[in-house]
């Protein structure tokens, strides 16, 4: 909702409200961004004072000594006007002057989201949402300022963007312009952001803002796995559940900087978008350049309940189409199976015996085309490898429904190899530097998306790919960073990183667009691109290759800070794990997919009876209560079993509050550990419920020679799995959120049914639901 009285301006969410106003010298100054107030609250409450002349400031007029720009909590800011602070625009004029200061002209209110042409953003109906346009103008330097901010209500999201205008004769050079800019008067706050590499993405950095400026930004061409483009800003002493949080995230997946930067008044400004680095967009008279979205929401509950935000607003608004709340499927993928080392025979009799266990959809992952049977060819050809298909693959994607999956196929068309026909027939397609060696990533090249004929190529390819063959799902992975940026198409090489991302949301929206049922899953050797933008194409996003489950408690939780459950796949692999060679338990393997899109990519031929019997139980499981893992409401508790550093608790609970899955999750044991509390969060303070273990049972072979002290006079079948501990309890909703006392873990005296054997990386999952009334 979005309220105008005379220079004031409130915009107001479900449960927070973001007010600036128009000053008497024409800047937006920010008022609040907190909690809802009642619309007839006074503003000059809210106001930062200038009341005093501050030394070494600068006023912005001689008239009036205290109207100085650098004291002034402000919407956005320009340069050369006494503001040292981190600017969210950079122009060049036409006089080469950097100079720019922008006041307010006009402004309108419109229904629905802001409509763009070549970027993803958002999409609502005009009930919806409510956008709020704002016009500013530099009359010297002959520039125009859009600033537009769009509030999603009832997901106490809003989302801004910023349009520059050149109104003047002259072409002006922009080399930096944010998509949002607010300064907030916060003095104790710290910094959430999540940052990591290949096989350990997304792991969160929490630290205190000091009177510095903090930098998170990728150069890498992609919004990268080093530092994702989202990150919280949060009350040093708030926790999940307790104090202020603001959150901040960019519909973008390219190259991105955002700057926390708290001044010596304890003023906190932020801004958020395309990263400056490398970057030079020439504007001639007339033309315009518009930044991506950004998004940010605000929580006075928590930061759990500012992830919540997030979640429904992908959920809601990001994810788009058929997918936008469909069940995800349950996959099984052939990688790690077979690598590039198979036959369609070999395939065949894997999607059988995965079909047996209940997985509803068949991937075939790299290897499948041209002559690939490592990673130094063939990236670029789309015909098939007749040696692994002799018969097409149209027939082997007609067999693997006739066995009642779906089918998927993993493709990387952004990627060229050298030793490919494609690049013997174009290599001037490949982004190279002229006069330099390029540089190989993975033996592969980047095909040049600036250039239109490229586009239409990957087009026509991978959309004839999918309607000969009836694909249901593709796997889009793209594996390297950027090197050597350069098109001989662009006059002004600064545009490239901007326009290659402007390409493949090009492509995306016409392969995917115009065939709604496909499922897109992006990739990016893993995590590499988990962001916004690629999730308005991609409903579910390749969280990591690494699928060592303890290692995923990380990654996924750390993703969990901004993005859904529903859009990171997840999947049981084997064990020793290849990225960390961790033996974890096939439990918790599914116990830590399950909160995800669950999916298979082990070899199925070196599974005993037992374990198949184990990974039945667990798929059906998962798809029981599918809606609650993929859709529910996430609560990551910070005091897990009494806070011990050794745990983690996760809980999804239904909207309704008529079921919650919980997973406790131990990392390493303990000797002689103390009691275990489980704490079950979201559900209604009154409402009665019963807590179950969901059954799982543990291999008696990891125990070794110990199993002779358990069951010192059984003679026990091979592979023989012990079932595991079932406990159940009826509480009320007050308690549970307290948490309730499981039974004791194995305290090295002995066993019986009622011990919990954890272990080294063991875990539970809980199953919640509601009891009928009395």
């Amino acid at each position: 909702m979005i309220t105008v009285d005379r220079n004031l301006f409130q915009l107001a969410t479900a449960s927070s409200c973001y007010w600036f106003r128009v000053t008497e010298h024409g800047h937006v100054e920010h008022l609040h961004y907190g909690r809802r107030l009642p619309a007839a609250q006074d503003p000059a409450a809210l106001a930062v004072k200038r009341t005093a002349v501050i030394g070494g400031t600068i006023p912005y007029t001689e008239d009036d000594e205290l109207y100085a720009l650098e004291t002034m909590c402000l919407e956005w800011s320009g340069v050369g006007r006494g503001d040292y602070r981190t600017s969210p625009v950079q122009v060049v004029g036409g006089d080469g002057a950097y100079a720019c200061d922008f006041t307010y002209r006009k402004h309108h209110v419109q229904s629905g989201p802001m409509v763009t042409e070549d970027l993803p953003g958002p999409t609502a109906d005009p009930d919806q949402a409510q956008t709020l346009v704002i016009e500013l103008a530099d009359d010297a330097a002959g520039l125009g300022l859009t600033l537009e901010y769009t509030v999603f209500v009832d997901c106490d999201v809003i989302a801004r963007r910023a349009t520059l205008r050149n109104k003047g004769s002259k072409p002006v050079s922009v080399r930096a312009l944010s998509s949002l800019m607010v300064d907030l008067p916060a003095p104790d706050l710290r910094v959430l952001s999540l940052s990591g590499a290949w096989i350990k993405e997304s792991h969160l950095d929490d630290r205190p803002l000091g009177q510095d400026t903090v930098v998170i930004s990728s150069t890498t061409g992609v919004s990268s796995n080093l530092h994702n483009p989202g990150f919280m800003l949060a009350e040093r002493a708030g926790t999940e559940t307790q104090g202020d949080a603001y959150g901040f995230n960019l519909v973008y997946s390219g190259n991105h900087r955002s700057t926390i930067e708290r001044d010596h008044r304890d003023v906190v400004r932020v801004t958020v978008g395309i990263n400056p680095t490398g970057f030079d967009q020439e504007l001639a008279p007339g033309q315009s350049f518009e930044s991506p979205q950004a998004v940010m929401t605000y929580s006075h509950s928590g930061i759990g309940q500012a992830s919540r935000n997030f979640h429904d607003f992908v959920n809601q608004h990001i994810v788009r189409g058929a997918w936008r709340g469909r069940p995800r499927p349950v996959v099984y993928n052939n990688w790690e199976a077979t690598f590039f080392n198979f036959t369609a025979d070999r395939l065949l009799d894997l999607a059988r015996q995965a079909k047996d266990l209940g997985t509803e959809l068949f991937v075939l992952d790299d290897g499948w085309f041209g002559q690939r049977d490592n990673d130094h060819t063939g990236l670029g050809d789309y015909d098939v490898n007749v040696n692994k298909f002799p018969r097409g693959l149209p027939h082997f994607a007609d067999r693997i429904r006739d066995l009642g999956l779906g089918f998927g196929i993993w493709v990387e068309p952004e990627m060229v190899n050298p030793d490919s026909d494609l690049f013997r027939a174009h290599p001037s397609w490949a982004v190279t530097t002229p006069g330099r060696q390029p540089s190989l990533g993975r033996h592969q090249l980047i095909l040049d998306l600036t250039q239109a004929v490229v586009r239409d190529h990957i087009v026509d390819k991978v959309g004839r790919l999918i309607d000969d063959t009836g694909v249901d799902y593709v796997k889009w992975d793209f594996n390297r960073p950027f090197t050597d940026t350069f098109s001989p198409r662009i006059a002004d090489q600064g545009e490239f990183a901007h326009r290659y991302m402007l390409g493949l949301y090009e492509v995306l929206r016409r392969i995917f667009w115009t065939r709604p049922h496909v499922l897109l899953e992006s990739c990016a050797s893993g995590g590499n691109r988990f962001d916004l933008g690629m999730l308005c194409f991609s409903p579910q996003i390749w969280a990591s290759d690494d699928t060592d489950a303890i290692e995923r408690l990380s990654i996924q939780a750390g993703l969990s800070l901004l993005y859904p459950p529903s859009t990171m796949g997840a999947h049981v692999s084997e064990a020793p794990h290849q990225q960390t060679l961790r033996n974890t338990p096939l439990a918790t393997r599914f116990n830590v997919a399950a909160f995800g899109c669950l999916g298979y990519e082990l070899d199925l031929d070196r599974l005993d009876e037992a374990e198949r019997d184990e990974i039945r139980r667990q798929i059906e499981f998962y798809i029981a209560h599918r809606s609650t893992l993929q859709y529910g409401r996430l609560h990551r508790t910070d005091r897990a079993c009494g806070a011990k550093p050794n745990k983690v608790v996760w809980t999804m609970t239904e909207p309704d509050q008529s079921e919650a899955i919980t997973g406790l999750y131990q990392t390493l044991s303990q000797a002689s550990e103390g009691f275990d509390q489980l704490p079950v969060e979201g559900l209604a303070p009154d409402g009665h419920y019963r807590v179950q273990t969901y059954p799982q049972t543990l291999s008696v072979a990891a125990l070794g020679s110990l199993i002779k002290h358990v069951l010192p006079d059984v003679v026990l079948p091979p592979h023989f799995r012990l079932p595991d501990t079932i406990e159940q309890y009826d509480a009320y909703g007050v308690t549970l959120e307290d948490g309730i006392f499981l039974a004791n873990q194995y305290m090295g005296t002995g066993y019986n049914e009622h011990i919990r054997v954890l272990g080294d990386f063991g875990s539970n999952l809980y199953l919640t639901t509601r009891l009928p009334a009395d």
